[in-house]
């Protein structure tokens, strides 16, 4: 998490733990698009609005999404990557991907990914970069034998596939089926 303080990137990790996963953690309850307000988030964490604000603005990736609502409260959510557990609709409209779409992942992961095809599995939607370089970066959160995946995105929508495009521009979808992906190839 570029910039961001180590103190500032275990907070964010506590964020995602309680706005994307567990909010009865926190002993928070989200509600029906993934917000809650920001004043019961900082009591229930014993954070500061200056340090939210600080962690919510050096997240590399804008995980989180802060709003005002009509009554002049402020409001937080995850922008996407909820649990499966977590009822949320982040109210995304379906929006036209581009022709090629991208996912990183471990490279223990891809004989089956091209076996089965790509599963949101615990979350809600499969994660889709714009880009190598952003899926690499995914990839490699969780190991350093990443592989790279190119994904028929044109392809899959032209046939009906919906995808939606998250606040933060992480491609979102229900599944990829393996013969609509192709390894892509990278500079090491």
């Amino acid at each position: 998490m570029t910039g961001l303080s180590r103190e500032q990137v275990r907070v964010s990790r506590r964020l995602a733990l309680v706005l994307r996963h567990r909010p009865e953690s926190a002993g928070l309850a989200l509600d029906a698009n993934g917000w809650v307000p920001v004043a019961d988030l900082l009591a229930a964490l014993g954070l500061t609005r200056d340090e939210l604000d600080l962690v919510v603005a050096g997240n590399d990736k804008a995980r989180f999404a802060i709003a005002r609502r009509d009554d002049g409260t402020d409001w937080i959510r995850a922008s996407q990557g909820h649990s499966r557990g977590v009822d949320v609709d982040l109210g995304l409209e379906p929006a036209e991907p581009p022709s090629v779409l991208f996912h990183g992942t471990p490279r223990d992961n891809l004989a089956s990914i091209l076996r089965e095809g790509l599963r949101p599995r615990s979350r809600h939607h499969v994660h889709l970069s714009p880009d190598v370089p952003t899926a690499l970066n995914v990839g490699g959160r969780r190991s350093s034998d990443v592989v790279v995946l190119r994904v028929a995105a044109g392809e899959l929508a032209a046939g009906g596939h919906v995808f939606h495009r998250s606040a933060n521009g992480v491609w979102l979808t229900s599944f990829v089926p393996a013969e609509r992906l192709s390894e892509e190839p990278t500079n090491p």
